[in-house]
């Protein structure tokens, strides 16, 4: 198993490489100008200063060299220098937002919080409402409880998340006065009634974005439990008297939860894309709203750096999810 993972990642190092190389391309040639944000009374050799000094007046090569050292090479320096209190990277350059003028990895680390609390606490919530439904669906099928279930899966594959989002502010922010409209990212836990808050403005947002992820896992879900159920192995195992109980919960879950798994793992990051939306939505201040202002600003190193991470985490959970295979099926090996 080890031997694999080593193999896996080294085999990832390219293909990262590759994807950054893409992404700095498909970004580059896209008709856009960092300087368009500038007001027209600078002159123009100031302005072609600026440019040079963001290192745009150098060919595209040594462009992409520049910023796959300070992402690849620099950056982990920096990480190092801070976990273990070293200099590696004092005097470097790192990767700088056009925007800002800051290090592009400290506004990620200061806005990732509030990302992953939505974020994680959705997927979590949908994972934990989604597998059940979809065991109990399937066990059920074609009943009044498999009827619902169907249509409001259906809802939220067919329901974009920004009519979602606003849907839900108008009924429970405007309507009914329960629910804060916009998340407040400088609230902090300090007692039980700043927590009551805290969990009050994270239910929309939570809400909205767990409900695709409950939509598509049920689905899944239901279709992998109805194709084991009429497995032979299952017939022999309600013939040698098993419970009901061993039999679905033991036996046909563990092996329909085999695809679902890569479902699981390969869904994280779309959950973050969906989460780009949804933080416009409430205002949430985290990646998703960093991306859409780099976006509207120029600013390629931003989202060039928050692309590449998706990117990154796409060959991790793809890795994750044939680690779990092993563990979930014993006929899968990895030598």
């Amino acid at each position: 198993m080890l031997t694999y993972i080593a193999r896996r990642l080294l085999i990832s190092i390219p293909t990262l490489i590759f994807i950054s190389l893409v992404i700095f391309l498909l970004l580059n040639l896209a008709p856009n100008d960092p300087m368009a944000q500038v007001p027209l009374t600078v002159p123009p050799e100031v302005k072609q200063k600026m440019r040079e000094a963001l290192g745009l007046g150098q060919p595209l090569y040594v462009q992409f060299l520049k910023w796959l050292i300070q992402l690849f090479w620099i950056e982990p320096q920096v990480f190092i220098d801070y976990m273990f209190s070293t200099s590696f990277s004092e005097g470097k350059l790192r990767v700088i937002s056009w925007q800002t003028r800051s290090p592009v990895m400290d506004i990620i680390v200061q806005r990732m919080p509030q990302t992953l609390w939505v974020v994680g606490m959705s997927y979590v919530v949908g994972i934990l409402i989604a597998i059940p439904i979809g065991i109990y669906s399937a066990y059920k099928q074609y009943s009044v409880f498999d009827q619902v279930g169907t249509f409001v899966t259906m809802i939220g594959y067919s329901v974009p998340p920004f009519f979602t989002g606003v849907f839900v502010i108008v009924i429970f922010s405007v309507q009914l006065g329960w629910l804060p409209s916009i998340y407040d990212t400088t609230h902090t836990v300090v007692d039980w009634e700043t927590f009551k808050t805290q969990l009050k403005q994270m239910v929309m947002p939570v809400m909205v974005l767990a409900l695709q992820t409950t939509a598509m896992i049920n689905r899944f879900m239901r279709a992998t439990m109805l194709d084991n159920l009429n497995q032979d192995y299952v017939r022999t195992a309600r013939a040698k008297g098993l419970s009901e109980w061993t039999v679905v919960m033991i036996h046909v879950l563990r092996n329909s939860m085999i695809p679902v798994i890569t479902v699981i793992a390969l869904n994280v990051p779309a959950i973050f894309g969906g989460a780009i939306i949804t933080e416009q939505v409430f205002k949430v201040n985290g990646i998703g709203q960093q991306l859409i202002g780099a976006i509207y600003a120029n600013d390629l190193p931003t989202v060039q750096t928050i692309t590449f991470m998706f990117a990154v985490l796409i060959v991790l959970f793809n890795l994750l999810a044939d680690i779990i295979y092993g563990i979930l099926d014993p006929r899968i090996r990895y030598d």
